[in-house]
């Protein structure tokens, strides 16, 4: 298969080949957050968007890189193309480009748009998210329902509310840390720094920690969630039911839900995207003089007009009798195959009459045969 052609790194981040730098990282700001995975979790190209939109903005704000490929284009990056030195990791530009431009503005935007990847202590608490794996019937899927599901999951506890602290005890700073929620270590030259061990990053500790639930401010439960399937879903959709995952430590954020989607096989049809196939029975009278058979659909019964001369394995389509789009109004067609059914027994009346049918047929009434075996003749001497 051949490989995919490289988009022009300035139509990716949407500049003229002239834009300054601050032009570039604007532009970059802009589609990262847009393209982000953590934004787009339902979307299967975000992670693909995001990287090369990384990968525009690694080459364009380096100047001697910017020159190689301003003169030789994406060769200059290939094997032997004589530039040295691979590309940085898409995530750690993320966060260099939007950690520095966090400070000063009331907060990091990590903040902002992901709801605490760096920040204030308690972002940084945010419960887990959690999967679902949910089976549903075809005709749930074509028609959209409504399910309630039970998960087992870490919630508030009902005795500290989600404090942590017995009843009465006071919450403090973190003497560890000092309130950051952050230890800092050195390690020769360098400094690094870690969530603390002791309040594990919420910067607070209770005096008194709650006896059920250990200080934690949640213990497991069952809850009982509700959730909204739409109409057109396809096998292995995930859906996101935002703040239903576990609660995060002492009152910290709840994560998400995200439930995958499972359809079951059905009896009658198969399924390829919003049309759907099944394939019919019916006699070889009918297929011969033509006829109305009846046709199961999901929304019930349907006639179809089978011309005379009909051949087995002959398709016709039902427009608007498949499945709806989950983004849209339209929908798709039912394409149904006719099998053409032979008797399984005949009687004598039966068995002579078709044989006086078939000396009365020539050739002229069976042109596939004919056809076949002209071609075929030579495997015949």
């Amino acid at each position: 298969m051949a490989a995919t052609k490289k988009r022009d790194y300035y139509e990716v981040l949407g500049v003229a080949r002239g834009a300054s730098a601050e032009e570039v990282k604007r532009a970059y700001r802009k589609l990262a957050v847009k393209f982000h995975p953590d934004k787009n979790p339902d979307d299967p190209h975000a992670e693909d968007k995001f990287k090369e939109i990384g990968e525009a903005y690694d080459v364009l704000m380096d100047a001697d890189k910017r020159a190689a490929y301003d003169r030789f284009g994406h060769a200059a990056f290939e094997q032997g193309g004589g530039f040295r030195g691979g590309f940085h990791d898409p995530f750690d530009i993320f966060r260099e480009v939007f950690g520095a431009a966090g400070a000063g503005i009331g907060g990091s935007i990590f903040e902002t748009f992901f709801g605490g990847m760096g920040g204030r202590p308690e972002d940084r608490q945010r419960g887990a998210d959690l999967r679902y794996d949910m089976q549903i019937t075809l005709e749930e899927a074509a028609f959209g329902t409504e399910k309630e599901i039970e998960v087992r999951k870490l919630d508030s506890c009902d005795k500290c509310n989600g404090s942590g602290a017995e009843p009465g005890s006071r919450t403090i700073n973190c003497p560890a840390c000092g309130g950051r929620g952050q230890v800092v270590s050195s390690r020769g030259f360098f400094q690094v720094s870690q969530t603390c061990p002791r309040c594990r990053g919420v910067g607070k500790i209770v005096e008194k920690p709650c006896r059920q639930c250990d200080g934690e401010g949640r213990v497991e439960k069952a809850s009982r969630i509700k959730l909204k399937i739409p109409a057109g879903i396809a096998d292995g959709s995930r859906l996101r039911s935002a703040r239903n995952g576990e609660v995060g430590i002492r009152g910290g954020p709840q994560g998400d839900l995200y439930v995958v989607i499972h359809v079951k096989e059905h009896e009658i049809f198969q399924r390829d995207e919003d049309n759907l196939y099944c394939e019919v029975p019916i006699p070889f009278t009918t297929a011969t003089l033509g006829g109305e058979v009846p046709v199961p659909t999901l929304e019930g019964r349907a006639n179809l007009r089978v011309p005379a001369a009909t051949q087995g394995g002959q398709i016709f389509k039902l427009r608007g009798k498949g499945i709806v789009h989950v983004n849209g109004r339209e929908r798709g067609d039912l394409l149904v195959r006719v099998i053409v059914e032979v008797p399984a027994r005949l009687n004598a009346e039966q068995r002579a009459k078709l044989q006086e049918f078939a000396e009365l047929c020539g050739d002229d009434n069976t042109p596939l045969r004919k056809s076949f075996f002209d071609r075929a003749k030579e495997f015949f001497r």
